[in-house]
């Protein structure tokens, strides 16, 4: 997108996951290229035959104007029978549809608000308790959250779901609004282990000096840094809450990441209310891999983000049954280094 455009931040964070991740994986002692995709898949296909790589470090996150096309890097890869780092096409699909993953999540147990799927308005009467938010059914990095997506009554909700129906396409998916601290809770796979490992908590630490504002994280809070919003909604990382409590967000992160099918790494988003009930909003695969949260995490348990990147890429050539000459593979220090590399999302 043009740096102007106003969903542009959501889209050029990941050309600096790129150029850090190429430096790590060639300090490593990978023998690595980049490739940008464009409209055409054909210079990937080409690619893909004429050079046939021991895997993909993907971070395509799809063309701003074709979404989808996320999924479709993936699937070919799958297709080609090329392995590639983070979640497979099919994870993929699930987390960019919130009404299905709603469906999943809920199945199985998983907690989440209560909500309906609308397609059309005005809305058929809310039958749930108030505030409620309206979301983009398939919308993801906060693209079409502002603080106009918290409703209070019947008239707010009509004309917020007129608003997003018509911008970004029905469905819409409207949620009763949890009220309580907002925490990232990041998973990564770690060799040897059943289950993913979930790293120390980030928590966005809203900040409620300015009256009437919703503790809601943004479009504007999320990407504009030079946004009020974005200084009154920090993520703080790594911050813990009571044992009893941290295990039972992380009950709820395993099973979620086995239901989605994920895979290397993901993230989901909560809400803990009041009564310390702990509340899904949201399933990430193949999050922000320069975000704070993450990078902090790691940290937490002794780690790095270089031993993370150099993790997954070996465990891709693995899935490929790809003997991995492991000596000649280095763990780098410092490549990338200060905290202007990492965003705080």
């Amino acid at each position: 997108m043009p740096a102007d455009h106003p969903d542009a931040g959501s889209e050029h964070d990941i050309l600096d996951t790129v150029a850090d991740t190429f430096k790590i994986l060639q300090a490593a002692g990978f023998h690595t290229t980049k490739l940008g995709i464009n409209y055409d898949p054909q210079p990937l296909l080409d690619a893909l035959k004429q050079n046939p790589p021991d895997a993909v470090f993907n971070l395509f996150e799809g063309l701003p104007t074709q979404p989808d096309t996320e999924v479709a890097v993936a699937s070919l890869l799958e297709w080609l029978r090329v392995p590639f780092t983070g979640c497979p096409a099919t994870s993929m699909v699930l987390g960019r549809d919130k009404i299905r993953t709603k469906y999943l999540l809920a199945s199985v147990g998983l907690p989440t608000a209560e909500y309906a799927v609308i397609d059309h308005s005005p809305a058929p009467p809310w039958l749930h308790a108030w505030p409620a938010i309206v979301k983009p059914a398939y919308q993801d990095a906060s693209v079409g959250i502002d603080q106009t997506s918290v409703v209070t009554n019947q008239v707010e909700l009509d004309a917020q779901l007129k608003f997003v129906l018509e911008k970004y396409g029905p469905p819409a998916l409207v949620e009763r609004y949890i009220a309580g601290r907002e925490f990232h809770v990041h998973m990564i796979e770690d060799p040897g282990r059943a289950e993913p490992l979930v790293l120390p908590l980030a928590e966005i630490a809203f900040d409620h000096s300015v009256p009437g504002r919703w503790d809601v994280y943004t479009f504007t809070a999320k990407w504009d840094e030079n946004s009020d919003e974005y200084r009154t909604a920090p993520l703080k990382a790594p911050v813990e809450i009571p044992e009893s409590e941290f295990e039972r967000v992380k009950s709820i992160a395993v099973k979620s990441f086995a239901e989605l099918l994920c895979r290397d790494y993901a993230r989901i988003d909560v809400r803990m209310d009041a009564d310390g009930r702990f509340y899904i909003l949201e399933m990430n695969p193949n999050p922000y891999l320069n975000s704070l949260a993450l990078v902090n995490g790691l940290m937490a348990i002794g780690r790095t983000h270089e031993q993370q990147i150099v993790s997954m890429a070996l465990a891709a050539i693995r899935r490929g049954a790809k003997p991995v000459e492991t000596q000649s593979i280095q763990i780098p220090i410092g490549v990338v280094t200060g905290a202007e590399s990492y965003s705080t999302q």
